[in-house]
Formats: structure tokens, C-alpha cells, sequence
């Protein structure tokens, strides 16, 4: 009797996997999309920084003022005039070295780290709409967690910025005050303080960065959003097909900057006092010289100088995510959120 041979029956597909293993083409596109987020970030916020420089030193000025003392500028305006009457124009650029070099590290941290934190919650907890986009929720998170990880390498930089933008009110001595450079603080920060001091600040520059970056790349988002949304109400096509305009990009990064300097702008200040060490009647901790500014000036002390920071930062904030987002457009693809 002929054998029968055993019955077959057909295996049920293999489960499909949640987050698959990127294929190597893939992760090549991810690295390539890192190297892009890094080189066109270093460029605006190069770009960014000759702007607002000028702008940025008046800022620390106004905000290293002694507040148990008579105050030595009454504004902005009387900063700028006493600023160009005793240093010349080039004095408002003292120190720029440093800040490019700077910004460039900010702004390349920023993006890749923004990008990397999207990647990450569309991967794992946050469902995305149609088309894969992130709510803006999401999105505003992605921001914050890059502030944070950005404020660690911004501390050190922003310190030596601003004790060359401010020397005489940083402990430096009058007679180095025309011929302070980057590398004469970074040895004085050393050899009063060690390493740890360049760290100085450090927590009013996370919740700056933290809660400032979600209001900067939230502030751009929904900008765009709803200048999308409105061009396709207008012209009665779907959102997705609208291109951006020029004039749409720098209105977004505008609004981006103004929201991030106007909504923590006080957790700059702190950060100032503490980093030129100007109030030494107090123990240099965040908590310290906030109860000490509030006391010698209230809400006004803390907002000192915010005017002037949010005009410049509506122009260099235009500038960056404009620079980035048409950067991406010509060397890459570009994400739906707008970078």
C-alpha cells in the first residue's frame, strides 16, 4: 500500500513588528538626515549670531546691572549711546569669537536633537495623523527635550559670553575691560573655580532652554500650520499641497523667537546674575537671586532688557528656521512639520 505523504498546512504570517529594524538604506537616510540637521544648523546659527550680536550685549548690559547700587544705564537706549561712547560700535561685538563658535554648537544641537527627539516619540508613545505628521503637542515636547539637551553644552559657552560682554560688572578689572578676550575668562573661570564653574548657571539655562525651545519650535510649528491652513482655506485645496512661501517662513521663525525670549526671559536674567557674579551679597544659586532681584525690583527686574532681546530675536530667529528649512528643501527632502 502506497504511502500518503503528510498533510501541509499553510504557517501564518509572522507578526508584524511595531518599530522594524531599519533597513541599512534606511539608516543610511537617518545619518544623512543628522549630518544635514548639524552642517545647515551650524550655518544659520552662524548667520544668526552677526545679526543679533549687538543686540544680545546690550541685553547682558541691562541685565548685569547691580541692584544694590544706582543703576548704571536707565534703558536700552542710554546702554547703547554710554556702549557706543566709550567702546565704538566695535565694542557692541566684544567677544563674538566665542558666541560663533557658539552658536553654531546651539544651533546644530537644537536641530539634530529636535529631530531625534520627533523620531523617537513617533516611533513609541505618540500616534501620528495622516501623513505621519505629529500633533503639535508632540511636537512641542520634541522642542523641549532638545532645549534640555542642549542647555549642557550651552552653559559653558554662554557663561564666557557673558563676562566678556559685561567685564567690569563680572570682577574683571577696569584696565582689562578694552582688551578682554574669551580665552582671558575661560583661564580666569578655571583658575578661580575649576572645571565646575563653566557650569555656572546651569540650571537657569535648562529651564530656559527647556521651556524657551518648546516655545521656539512650537511657536514655529504652529505658526506654519496656520499659515498652511489658511493659504489652502484660501485657495480651496488640501493643506498637504500648499508650498510655503518666503515671506511665510520668516513671519513662523519671527514669532518663534519673540515667543521663546517674552516667555522665559526671566530664567535668562537669573542666569546672567549668577554668571558675571555681580550679586555677591547672596549665595549664587537660582533660587538665591531670584528671591534677591524680585525683592530689589520685582516682575520689572526680571523682564530688564526683554525689549531689546526680542528685537533682535525676531529677525535671527527668522533668519534660522528660514535658513534651515530652504537649506533641507534644496539638499533634501523635507519633513511635513517644516524641517
Amino acid at each position: 500500500m502506497e504511502a500518503k505523504a503528510p498533510a501541509t498546512y499553510p504557517l501564518p504570517p509572522a507578526p508584524a513588528m511595531a518599530n522594524p529594524i531599519p533597513t541599512t538604506t534606511a539608516a543610511h537616510a537617518e545619518g544623512s538626515k543628522a549630518l544635514k540637521d548639524i552642517a545647515f544648523g551650524s550655518f544659520a546659527g552662524i548667520v544668526g549670531k552677526f545679526v543679533e550680536y549687538p543686540f544680545d550685549t546690550i541685553k547682558v548690559r541691562l541685565q548685569a546691572q547691580p541692584d544694590h547700587l544706582p543703576l548704571r544705564y536707565t534703558g536700552p537706549l542710554d546702554c547703547f549711546k554710554q556702549s557706543l561712547s566709550h567702546e565704538g560700535f566695535r565694542g557692541l561685538y566684544r567677544g563674538i569669537s566665542a558666541p560663533l563658535a557658539g552658536a553654531a554648537a546651539e544651533t546644530a544641537c537644537l536641530f539634530w536633537s529636535y529631530s531625534v527627539a520627533k523620531t523617537l516619540l513617533r516611533n513609541t508613545v505618540v500616534p501620528v495623523g495622516e501623513g505621519g505628521d505629529l500633533p503639535l503637542g508632540a511636537l512641542a515636547l520634541s522642542g523641549a527635550l532638545s532645549g534640555a539637551a542642549t542647555s549642557l553644552v550651552l552653559t559653558p559657552i554662554e557663561l564666557v559670553k557673558c563676562r566678556t560682554q559685561a567685564p567690569l560688572l563680572s570682577g574683571l578689572g577696569q584696565t582689562t575691560a578694552s582688551t578682554i578676550s574669551p580665552l582671558h575668562v575661560v583661564h580666569d573661570v578655571f583658575r578661580r573655580e575649576g572645571l565646575r564653574g563653566f557650569w555656572r548657571g546651569q540650571l537657569g539655562t535648562f529651564f530656559r532652554e527647556t521651556g524657551g525651545s518648546a516655545a521656539w519650535f512650537g511657536g514655529n510649528e504652529a505658526s506654519l500650520l496656520y499659515l498652511r491652513n489658511r493659504t489652502a482655506s484660501a485657495r480651496d485645496i488640501p493643506a498637504a499641497e500648499v508650498k510655503l512661501q518666503l515671506s511665510d517662513q520668516l513671519v513662523a521663525g519671527a514669532v518663534a523667537g519673540v515667543s521663546y525670549n517674552f516667555l522665559f526671559y526671566p530664567a535668562d536674567t537669573i542666569k546672567s546674575k549668577i554668571q558675571t557674579g555681580e550679586l555677591t551679597h547672596v549665595r549664587p544659586t537660582f533660587g538665591g537671586v531670584a528671591r534677591a532681584l524680585w525683592a530689589a525690583h520685582g516682575l520689572k527686574g526680571l523682564y530688564r532688557g526683554c525689549g531689546v532681546t526680542c528685537l533682535r530675536s525676531a529677525p535671527s530667529s527668522a533668519l534660522i528656521f528660514t535658513i534651515v528649512a530652504r537649506l533641507h528643501e534644496a539638499f533634501g527632502p523635507v519633513e511635513r512639520e517644516g524641517l
